[in-house]
């Protein structure tokens, strides 16, 4: 433990302060990590990440954070309150390694473009191979709303997804409203970023995947799960907030679906309907 780090305006406060700015994310390779729940789940599943950790003495004292295994520092609350992109900080604030997933290990690059070959190792079971198919992956087309992606992972955390992937148009997952949104989820399911859309729908499909669009065009849920499409391997596709999926977008996958609104509201928030679909396809594989 340092000594109590009181200048709002020392470069070390500055430079953590800089982690809400996506370019200075990209060149560090750091992102912001803000309040106890966070920080105690990337001390639980990923320590070896945290790089370094910032405590007021009371909030230390609270949540137990006196001596946690990563370099820490006390700061006063002035301190925290520069450093943190909250208007109001919970005494902790930390600094994390990035860990994005590569899109190979989500759909491995062997199997594209050959799915029957693909499933044929799948039922041979191949030493090479692995021994089944992951059953549920999110992927996001450009959504640009922070709160929306974060409680997506979050929400396909709780499904049991196997991987989130965010395409290139879509926000950065270390964004800090991302990161708060997650709830710490963003440390228990691989996120995979900067692909395109049409490649990741490719290697989902040269994989056996069934992949579907959740969109105001689709098929009410209810009657696509009633015919079986849920209960295999299924890559959920959610579009943009606004504008939804493209007419090419849509070209893409096997099947556009929308939740159904049974009451008088006009819409559903994209993030809900995404956590609507994803346990329509948790249930359909564990029924």
């Amino acid at each position: 433990m340092s000594d109590l780090l009181e200048n709002p305006r020392a470069g070390r406060v500055k430079a953590v302060a800089a982690l809400s700015k996506k370019d200075v994310r990209a060149e560090t390779g750091l992102f912001l990590l803000e309040g106890p729940q966070a920080v105690r789940e990337a001390l639980e599943y990923a320590p070896e990440l945290l790089r370094e950790l910032y405590v007021t003495p009371t909030a230390a004292a609270r949540y137990g954070l006196d001596d946690a295994p990563v370099d820490t520092w006390f700061v006063t609350e002035q301190v925290l309150d520069a450093m943190a992109d909250t208007v109001t900080p919970q005494g902790v604030v930390a600094v994390c390694q990035q860990f994005p997933t590569s899109v190979k290990d989500v759909f491995p690059d062997r199997r594209v473009g050959d799915a029957a070959a693909a499933v044929d190792l799948e039922a041979r079971g191949d030493a090479d191979e692995p021994a089944t198919l992951p059953g549920l992956v999110a992927i996001l087309e450009e959504v640009r709303d922070p709160g929306n992606a974060g409680t997506i992972i979050r929400a396909a955390d709780s499904a049991g997804a196997d991987a989130v992937v965010l395409t290139g148009r879509s926000v950065d997952p270390y964004n800090p409203k991302v990161v708060r949104s997650t709830t710490g989820s963003l440390f228990h399911v691989p996120v995979s970023v900067g692909v395109t859309l049409a490649d990741t729908i490719a290697r989902a499909k040269a994989l056996g995947y069934t992949v579907l669009a959740a969109d105001v065009s689709g098929d009410d849920l209810p009657v696509v799960r009633a015919e079986g499409m849920l209960d295999g391997p299924t890559a959920w596709v959610f579009g943009n907030e606004a504008r939804g999926l493209t007419t090419e977008d849509l070209a893409l996958v096997d099947r556009a679906v929308k939740v159904p609104i049974y009451g008088q509201a006009e819409s559903m928030n994209l993030a809900t309907a995404a956590s609507v679909c994803l346990y329509e396809s948790a249930f359909a594989l564990r029924s």
